[in-house]
């Protein structure tokens, strides 16, 4: 489990009853949806945490429908601190925090709660879909394959550099005394971020479950929906001060690094270069590989998979995190062109073949570049508000 090559198999974990946790909503003026989240958490505790709204009485209204505690705070405090205003009402050993736009599907909850059969667990999350939408648009079509909350379809141990990374706070179970004083109140953006990486750095574990289901609210407007994207960008430089070394938009190996290099040099050299870094990394890995029976075929795989990480990290820096530089470079380089055109048609296409969305290739392709671009702008704007580049710098260390 600490290693990440072993998942725990939800149906043989122990039932846990579900009066054992409290779950908390915090909300601002979405009395509707509201409605509808209580509704789909109805047998369970709930503490409803009105962060300051501009008219709060129907949510105390629906809150009072549907027997849930009511907490109402003069000052808006925010997602974190709203949360955090639940959880110190919390007299459970378990709390699940669940935004006021989702839906938790039957089952979710407690699927969640059994993995706390391990001791060292502290925070799980699930799978995050969008809702069936009988009038979706080419922009929720692309959120129902690309989502930034859909962590996929594959289980997980969370933690830097692990392949998930992150948990979205849309919906968040923990064992309370492992949350010590919760979110950073100090953060509107990528407190969940920060909370995950803090409880991993203290030694706790935290896990994703795709198995457990809840809906979300995709945004359905091009303005709201690139705002999102921003604005989830905008965290960069706030997680970069707290957690310097887990930032890097991407993690390269030296030679990784090198080879790309070589790649987007486009000379003649450029292959033959990228070729000889191949081998050569193939022939470190074998000779160290010597307790298998084959180590230099299982050389090729790694190092196979290795490129293939690189240049899809490469691909991400040209078109995602350092996009105004290469915008700048297209206008003076042919082979800054040449190279965006390939990263972005081959992204494109394997995006395609991967997610296979409800959408054709032209607009997913369109919406795949705008996601890009939005998150970006805001990674450098974040980076610019700090007046630091850590965001936006790759982490080349061969090992940590």
């Amino acid at each position: 489990l600490a290693a990440g090559i072993a998942d725990p198999v939800v149906e043989l974990l122990p039932d846990v009853d579900p009066g054992l946790a409290t779950v908390v909503v915090p909300v601002r003026d979405r009395p509707r949806q509201l409605d509808r989240l209580l509704a789909s958490l109805a047998g369970l505790r709930v503490i409803v945490v009105d962060d300051a709204s501009v008219d709060p009485r129907p949510v105390a209204t629906v809150a009072a429908r549907h027997g849930a505690e009511l907490v109402t705070l003069n000052e808006n405090l925010g997602p974190a601190g709203a949360r955090n205003a639940g959880l110190a009402r919390v007299a459970t050993p378990f709390v699940v925090f669940v935004d006021s736009d989702v839906v938790v599907e039957a089952g979710a909850i407690p699927l969640l709660l059994r993995h706390f059969a391990d001791p060292r667990l502290a925070m799980i999350a699930p799978r995050v879909l969008g809702f069936d939408a009988p009038r979706a648009n080419w922009i929720t079509r692309y959120e129902d394959a690309r989502s930034s909350l859909d962590i996929g379809h594959e289980a997980s141990i969370v933690r830097p550099r692990a392949r998930v990374t992150w948990l979205p706070a849309a919906c968040l179970a923990a064992r309370v005394t492992a949350l010590g004083d919760g979110f950073d109140a100090s953060m509107r953006v990528a407190e969940d971020v920060d909370l995950v990486w803090r409880l991993v750095k203290s030694g706790h574990r935290v896990r994703y479950e795709p198995a457990a289901v809840v809906r979300h609210d995709h945004r359905a407007t091009l303005r709201a929906w690139l705002g999102r994207k921003l604005y989830y960008g905008t965290g960069a430089d706030l997680l970069a001060v707290r957690h310097p070394r887990d930032i890097a938009p991407v993690t390269l190996a030296p030679w990784a690094a090198a080879l790309l290099v070589a790649l987007m040099a486009q000379r003649r050299w450029s292959l033959p270069v990228a070729a000889a870094l191949f081998a050569v990394t193939m022939v470190r890995i074998g000779r160290r590989a010597t307790a298998v029976r084959h180590p230099y075929r299982l050389a090729v795989r790694l190092t196979g998979y290795g490129l293939v990480t690189a240049i899809a990290q490469g691909f991400a820096l040209l078109l995602r995190h350092w996009w105004p530089l290469t915008a700048i470079g297209c206008l003076v380089s042919r082979r800054v062109r040449r190279a965006v055109v390939v990263a972005a048609v081959a992204d494109t296409a394997w995006e395609l073949a991967r997610t296979r969305p409800r959408l054709d290739p032209v607009r997913f392709g369109l919406a795949r570049r705008l996601d890009d671009a939005a998150y970006g702008a805001g990674v450098w704007v974040s980076a610019i508000r700090g007046r630091s580049p850590r965001a936006l710098l790759p982490d080349l260390r061969s090992r940590r």
